[in-house]
């Protein structure tokens, strides 16, 4: 089978430092991966790379088969990209601020569209038509998320896609994750939060210092991966 992303012997340098060291993984088309580790482990390097801002120094990354260095524009076009803090307009409400971003990238949704992938995020009805600036952080993601979805790309690059969400969201949130990924979108997603990865994750890979230090699979006929394993390794390295 075919990888939807795949990473070889990746390794990337940002402002003179080496980000990423010989990092290689592969994601299956309807796999949740998750990239787990603590500030400066090269998280979001290794997503904007899939993206084709930033160029390996050595190995290489793919998109559905592609050299992501030699069709940008294609890896691009297969991926909706969430991140952290998404760039939303405070002066506009949610669904024009989902018609303005989708019509960018060429994506026509009618109303009910929008509404659906909102209420797949749980932004309440009432809040919708208000501006964005009376949004809190966890709204605004709200928003951010159902703009991804919307994409209706075949893979999903979320970099901290929880931040901001209350317990009950993040459960919805994983939730979600899990049936996009069950209807055969590919997600990859880089967090800091091991509970969570460990719930939604098939497969997590633990980062340290641009390095892959560990890889934890979901096992057969479980609902999540072992969270006191993770956590135990996680720990391991966090005050490394």
């Amino acid at each position: 089978m075919m990888s939807m992303l795949l990473a070889q012997a990746l390794s990337v340098v940002r402002s003179g430092q080496q980000v990423l060291k010989d990092v290689s993984f592969s994601i299956a088309q309807g796999e949740v991966h998750a990239l787990l580790g603590g500030n400066g482990a090269g998280k979001s390097t290794t997503l904007l790379t899939f993206l084709g801002f930033l160029e390996p120094v050595s190995g290489s990354v793919h998109v559905q088969g592609r050299y992501v260095s030699e069709n940008v524009s294609a890896a691009r076009q297969a991926i909706a990209y969430l991140p952290e803090a998404a760039t939303l307009y405070g002066h506009l409400n949610a669904y024009e601020n989902l018609r303005y971003f989708l019509s960018l990238a060429g994506t026509d949704t009618n109303r009910r569209a929008l509404d659906e992938a909102l209420d797949r995020v749980a932004l309440q009805a009432v809040a919708r038509g208000m501006r964005m600036h009376t949004y809190s952080k966890g709204m605004r993601q709200k928003v951010a998320i159902a703009m991804a979805i919307l994409r209706e790309a075949p893979i999903l690059l979320l970099d901290e896609p929880t931040s901001g969400l209350d317990p009950v969201a993040i459960d919805e949130f994983n939730r979600l994750v899990r049936d996009l990924a069950e209807a055969g979108r590919t997600i990859l997603l880089v967090t800091h939060d091991v509970y969570g990865a460990c719930h939604v994750a098939d497969r997590i890979d633990l980062l340290h210092k641009g390095e892959l230090v560990g890889a934890f699979d979901r096992p057969p006929g479980m609902d999540r991966i072992d969270t006191e394993a993770v956590h135990g390794a996680f720990a391991k390295y966090a005050g490394a």
